[in-house]
């Protein structure tokens, strides 16, 4: 399955490129292809002293500025000058993620007749006659191409540059937004945006739900897109990039991740902004503490928390092709997110690691002990975690999803009686420190509590019973999530009875009371 591209997408703005040898384009954005099939472009003009870039994604089965562009299938971008362009115009295409941001402008032709010339003066004699006729040649079949070529653009109209920019996919539907979000241009100008109010704060930045405008022109009701807004100040640069390096792998996205529009670097405010869906249910430990669930809202809940760390750990994308692993290293009920249909994204990745089999052992251990200490892993909270195995971050991330299945399935009405909300380890304060974690954890070998009670539901015995595999003390005993994905999709057919026994018991109900009219 064919993947968009990852390109840099600038409007028209000026460099210092002088059109000889190799350059950098400098933007700073990096878009994904709205189309498959579309390439990376990267376009150089000279109008007297005024030299500028622009890069675009663009589908090279049309015609772009009324040229067909017939070099994109190479991973460098080699610039091709194009005559009758009103200016000194060279074009070039490629197929590589972000291949545009480096481009090669060929020899000059001033270039090219000095090496012919060195390279006849060296030659013997006999082969005067050859060199000029091949020189010769040469020349007339590039001046016959660029005619013909010159002839051909006339024929095709101008292509409006706007027509094809760049956009952002969000699969999800009407879940998190409108079509608005789906259609970010993503030019040097910041995105027109309205912040609205905070709806969330953690270490290292706060999010705020905004309105997007698509254009400054655009009224509010045909203009505005929900998103969120995750705002980093300067001196949490490092945090943003990290997260802004995990969201911007194309194989990163899932149902079950959080969907990444755009970053933007706000140097007025002297901020960094993450741009998201928005999920208006908020986080999963704030539904938890306001919602009693039955066994169908547990079941999608674990299933798709299930899925989603699954995600993130495997080396394949859905479609077969490689990735890199991710160990997100700080999954709690607060880093994820509750969809509108009831489904589970993982977000906050602030923490992330991509386990890349390149890394170091040394690379590794300098990553530190991270995470929230009430959801740390043993290991994790005595700080020997295997570095040798980049498994072992896989262990300690499934640790903590079991502390969360255990959160889900402790408001679920299916278990009886159902209390208040309580975090994993609830005897322990509020934000307890490493040490008072390690006295519940590795001392004492505590776990929060499974009552009885908990297995008269045979799906809700099923979770439990993945819950102490994935909890287990040795790393290695622990299932894996793609493991407790599938135990989930084993319960389906428990979740389907569950609803046919509901709808059985009504149908008594409604026949007494036609009998006792």
């Amino acid at each position: 399955m064919k993947m968009s591209k990852l390109c840099k997408f600038c409007d028209v703005r000026a460099t210092s490129c002088t059109g000889i040898g190799s350059c950098t384009v400098g933007c700073e954005i990096t878009s994904t292809c709205a189309d498959k099939e579309e390439v990376c472009v990267s376009i150089w003009r000279k109008a007297g002293s005024n030299v500028t870039f622009d890069t675009v994604c663009h589908n090279p089965a049309y015609k772009l500025y009324g040229l067909v562009l017939d070099d994109y299938n190479n991973s460098k971008c080699e610039m091709k000058e194009i005559k009758g362009m009103g200016s000194k115009f060279f074009i070039c295409s490629c197929s590589t993620d972000e291949c545009n941001e480096h481009i090669f402008f060929n020899p000059s032709p001033l270039a090219t007749n000095s090496e012919v010339v060195t390279v006849v003066l060296v030659s013997l004699v006999p082969l005067l006659v050859m060199a000029v006729v091949v020189i010769a040649s040469f020349y007339c079949y590039r001046i016959y191409r660029q005619r013909k070529a010159s002839t051909r653009y006339k024929k095709g109209p101008l292509l409006d540059f706007s027509d094809h920019r760049a956009i952002m996919i969000d699969d999800e539907g009407s879940d998190s937004s409108s079509t608005h979000a789906n259609n970010l241009n993503h030019n040097t100008e910041l995105l027109p945006i309205d912040l609205d109010v905070q709806v969330g704060k953690g270490r290292f930045a706060e999010v705020y739900k905004a309105k997007l405008k698509q254009g400054s022109s655009v009224s509010e009701e045909q203009g505005f897109e929900t998103v969120a807004i995750k705002i980093f100040p300067y001196t949490e640069y490092a945090s943003w990039k990290i997260e802004k390096e995990i969201f911007s792998d194309a194989d990163l996205k899932h149902d079950n991740v959080l969907h990444f529009l755009t970053a933007e670097e706000r140097k007025m405010q002297r901020q960094y902004w993450l741009i998201t869906a928005y999920h208006p249910a908020g986080n999963l430990q704030e539904y938890l503490i306001q919602h009693v669930i039955n066994w169908h809202e547990l079941w999608m809940l674990g299933s798709t928390l299930a899925c989603g760390v699954a995600h993130l750990h495997s080396d394949h994308t859905g479609c077969g092709r490689y990735k890199v692993p991710v160990a997100h290293r700080d999954i709690k009920s607060s880093n994820i997110l509750v969809k509108n249909d009831l489904t589970c994204c993982l977000c906050d990745f602030g923490l992330a690691l991509r386990l890349d089999n390149s890394l170091s052992v040394d690379e590794l251990a300098n990553s530190g002990q991270v995470g929230t200490a009430r959801y740390m892993a043993p290991e994790v909270l005595e700080s020997r975690i295997n570095l040798e195995n980049i498994e072992s971050f896989k262990q300690a991330d499934v640790y903590s999803m079991a502390l969360v299945l255990w959160e889900i399935t402790s408001r679920c009405n299916a278990i009886g009686e159902v209390k208040e909300y309580e975090p994993p380890f609830g005897n322990v304060r509020e934000n307890p420190c490493v040490e008072s974690m390690k006295d519940s954890v590795l001392r004492d070998r505590g776990r929060p509590e499974l009552p009885n009670s908990w297995i008269n539901h045979s799906g809700i015995q099923m979770v439990c019973a993945a819950i102490e595999e994935c909890w287990d003390h040795d790393p290695e005993a622990r299932l894996t999530a793609q493991c407790v994905a599938e135990r989930f999709y084993d319960m389906e057919y428990l979740d389907k009875l569950s609803a046919r026994s509901d709808s059985e018991e009504k149908i008594p109900e409604q026949i007494s009371a036609a009998v006792d009219e």
